[in-house]
């Protein structure tokens, strides 16, 4: 059997699934106790997996099953938890950079079959962050180096041409595809649940502008990264004086998406972020009765924001809901991949795919990252060190992880019943592991055994610091 040039032993999902697709390794395996988040990560693999082929594809079904943008900006790094797509996001920022034009505009569809340059930011994004996620992810600087002068040529068109009072005044797709006010709707009329355009365009660039920062100084140009810094600067505080409202905390119209992008995205003032986040909690468990209000753009951040900022069961209640607009309520209607739309199964089938994967925004990650706890740890790259802090929602009883990284098998299996805590930890060679977990689970190993380097106590938490091997804690 040869894919894409690469002579393999097809498997049983091969020959009964007759999935067609750039043969890469599935790295990522993850169960749990809940069989709704079971479901979608399965639901998630075929998906994902029906959609490389040359090019991360919008949907393998019909006339855009192409190179959407969009699409991967967050979602390729979720991807790259379960299969090793290093080469193919290679290969696509190659396909992006040759579509530019002179001017430095960003074909949305890249390899351009469809040329359409709308000289939006949101679309173009994944340019810049599938480069850092390359970098993040595996330890591959090569894009970021190979690609800084296209990179630059973009950023320096769009102040140019859409920056007004540092603003980015232009946007394209909005908050595409959240969740509409009425099923047969594909996209929302209501005003208040529409984000506004230069809210999405001018966070996103701002994000960007942190990234180039960093890709100067590793492209050894200091002056770039001063620059930049300077802009984003200045963006932060026109942004905030549009747009922001000090009294209520409010972004804009108070979307759940226009809050969470300005929060972590890093544009809300200090001392203001419980308040931006409270805003976000009350939208989306009074407005919404805890389900999802966000686009494509907004759940890019959804998870991780509940998450980090203190609601995890918020985050929980949304991943397992079952009713609509849920991911659950795609495997209720029958689903096995990823749909297009939040109510694929009542919206006007002018645009209504079952096979899309753009709705998962930064699900994946969530699930690796948060509930299994495996990360690279932010002072490293490639997993050269790895963060292991899983959190543990209280219906959760149990996820067993593993991810295959540059530099081995790291595996993340517990068990938890109450304050009793079972954690099976691989940790592989020539790397090492900050574990964090709560004190209320009484796990506190002796430094006398082989390969716990250090253990420390402090502020609720137990922090260990491991080599490279298996361990079992409890």
């Amino acid at each position: 059997m040869e894919i894409s040039g690469v002579d393999v032993a097809p498997t049983v999902d091969d020959i009964t699934g007759k999935v067609v697709y750039d043969y890469m390794t599935t790295t990522g395996t993850f169960e749990t106790s809940n069989d709704i988040i079971n479901r979608i990560h399965k639901n998630s693999y075929w998906g994902i997996r029906g959609n490389y082929r040359g090019m991360p594809t919008d949907c393998p079904q019909r006339d855009e099953r192409l190179g959407w943008l969009g699409d991967r900006a967050t979602g390729a790094y979720g991807e790259s938890f379960i299969f090793n797509n290093a080469l193919l996001y290679n290969k696509w920022l190659v396909d992006i950079e040759e579509s530019m034009n002179e001017k430095g505009s960003i074909s949305v569809v890249s390899p351009r079959y469809w040329t359409i340059f709308n000289d939006d930011v949101t679309w173009p994004s994944a340019y810049f962050y599938i480069a850092d996620m390359l970098y993040r992810q595996f330890g591959d600087a090569n894009s970021i180096k190979a690609r800084y002068p296209s990179m630059k040529h973009w950023v320096q068109h769009m102040t140019d041409s859409v920056m007004e009072d540092y603003i980015l005044m232009k946007d394209q797709y909005g908050d595409w595809c959240m969740p509409p006010e009425s099923l047969e709707l594909i996209h929302s009329k209501d005003p208040s649940r529409i984000t506004n355009g230069q809210v999405l365009s001018t966070t996103v660039f701002y994000s960007i502008l942190q990234l180039m920062q960093q890709f100067a100084m590793m492209n050894g140009l200091p002056g770039d990264a001063k620059q930049y810094a300077e802009l984003a600067a200045k963006i932060k505080e026109a942004y905030n004086k549009k747009f922001f409202d000090e009294k209520t905390a409010q972004y804009d119209n108070n979307t759940v998406t226009a809050n969470i992008l300005s929060l972590r995205l890093g544009l809300v003032p200090q001392g203001y972020e419980e308040k931006v986040f409270a805003n976000i909690v009350e939208k989306t468990e009074v407005d919404c009765n805890g389900h999802v209000s966000a686009g494509v753009l907004g759940i890019q951040h959804l998870m991780r924001g509940l998450t980090e900022y203190g609601n995890l069961e918020l985050a929980y209640k949304i991943v397992t809901n079952e009713t609509y607009p849920s991911w659950g309520y795609m495997i209720n209607k029958g689903a096995t991949t990823i749909w297009e739309l939040w109510n694929g199964d009542t919206a006007d089938p002018a645009m209504n795919s079952r096979n899309h994967v753009m709705l998962l925004g930064d699900l994946l990650i969530w699930f690796y990252e948060n509930l299994a706890g495996i990360k690279c740890d932010p002072t490293a790259i490639g997993f050269k060190k790895i963060w292991m802090e899983p959190v543990f929602p209280e219906k959760l009883s149990h996820v067993n992880a593993s991810f295959e990284s540059p530099y081995g098998q790291i595996v993340s299996n517990w068990r938890r019943s109450g304050n009793t805590l079972t954690w099976q930890i691989t940790v592989p060679a020539n790397t090492t592991a900050t574990v964090k977990l709560p004190s209320r689970f009484g796990i506190k190993p002796e430094t006398t055994q082989p390969g716990i380097h250090s253990v420390k106590e402090s502020d609720g938490f137990v922090v260990i610091e491991l080599g490279s091997g298996d361990y079992t804690l409890k």
